[in-house]
């Protein structure tokens, strides 16, 4: 897997939200996005 630079453009990718609804980048051409997940939230430790 690449890491993608500052600056550089998200590949497209579409996934499932908080509320369970599928969303995609391109939902939000034009806007800033911000993607903010934690990586033990669903673990036990």
């Amino acid at each position: 897997m690449t890491m993608i630079a500052v600056g550089e453009q998200a590949p497209s990718f579409t996934m499932v939200n908080q509320d369970g609804e599928t969303v995609s980048l391109k939902d939000y051409a034009g806007k800033f996005v911000l993607m903010w997940w934690y990586p033990k939230a669903d673990t036990p430790g």
